[in-house]
């Protein structure tokens, strides 16, 4: 199975702030430059990459989220964590409910939660030339409603190149096919569906690629073993397993007789 490479971007102008139209021509800084890889890695199918469009949000609280949600639009914020945890220069937004929810249910939330995207605060949607803030982001969290999977609220990082951004990047398992344990009949337990790192902002996988292909009955794959880029920090255990072969039950073996 082909799995893409990694997708990296470098060196995204962090902010364009909203002056006069007069002013702009001068004072706007240039376009961000356009995005690069590196070889070896996974990188997100490029059909996925969108600007994220969002306007300023005056207040907060659960009457003015309810209306938002009324209007279509979805309550969010977004910040800095200058050491992985801490934020601060929050700005109130609010963005699309439509398109935040094309976003999650065609990557998946774990997917949607460890990609980088392009966020563009306007002072309206349809204000194409009066731009508050263009800016790399990583979604951090999302909250859905229960039963009908409906976002809620959505929060993003600011992802400049010098941030380094906790994450909780999936895993994405091919091999199945040619595991010697699985071609004998054993199972897969799948113990992990993603692992936490600490990541440099230009080095956040999209997803981690778990091969299992020469895995037997018995075997497992634990963080440690995990391929990722040195810059990469993991936050739990090296030893913690994320993958075994595990042979036939006794019970299932006794109804084969």
């Amino acid at each position: 199975m082909y799995l893409p490479r990694h997708h990296i971007l470098t060196r995204l102008s962090p902010y364009r702030r909203h002056f006069s139209h007069s002013a702009a021509a001068v004072l706007r800084p240039p376009e961000p430059e356009p995005l690069t890889y590196l070889d070896g890695f996974p990188r997100p199918d490029p059909k996925h990459d969108e600007t994220i469009l969002a306007v300023p949000r005056a207040d907060s609280g659960k009457n003015i989220s309810a209306k938002e949600r009324r209007a279509g639009r979805l309550p969010s914020i977004v910040f800095e964590q200058e050491d992985g945890q801490h934020g601060g220069n929050k700005r109130l937004i609010s963005v699309r409910t439509d398109q935040i929810r094309k976003l999650v249910n065609h990557l998946g939330r774990s997917f949607f939660l460890s990609r980088l995207f392009l966020l563009e605060v306007r002072s309206g949607f349809d204000s194409e030339n009066d731009v508050v803030e263009t800016v790399r982001v990583l979604p951090r969290a999302i909250h859905l409603k229960a039963g009908t999977d409906a976002p809620l609220n959505v929060t993003f990082i600011r992802a400049p190149s010098d941030a380094l951004l906790k994450v909780d990047v999936p895993l994405v398992f091919r091999g199945e096919d040619v595991s010697p344990g699985l071609k004998k009949g054993a199972s897969l337990n799948t113990i992990k569906r993603t692992v936490k790192y600490l990541c440099p902002a230009d080095i956040i996988p999209p997803y981690i690629d778990v091969d299992l292909s020469e895995l037997d009955v018995g075997q497992k794959l634990v963080m440690g073993d995990l391929k990722v880029h040195p810059a990469l920090k993991l936050l739990q255990p090296r030893d913690e397993a994320v993958v075994k072969i595990m042979g036939q039950r006794v019970s299932e073996l006794q109804k084969k007789k």
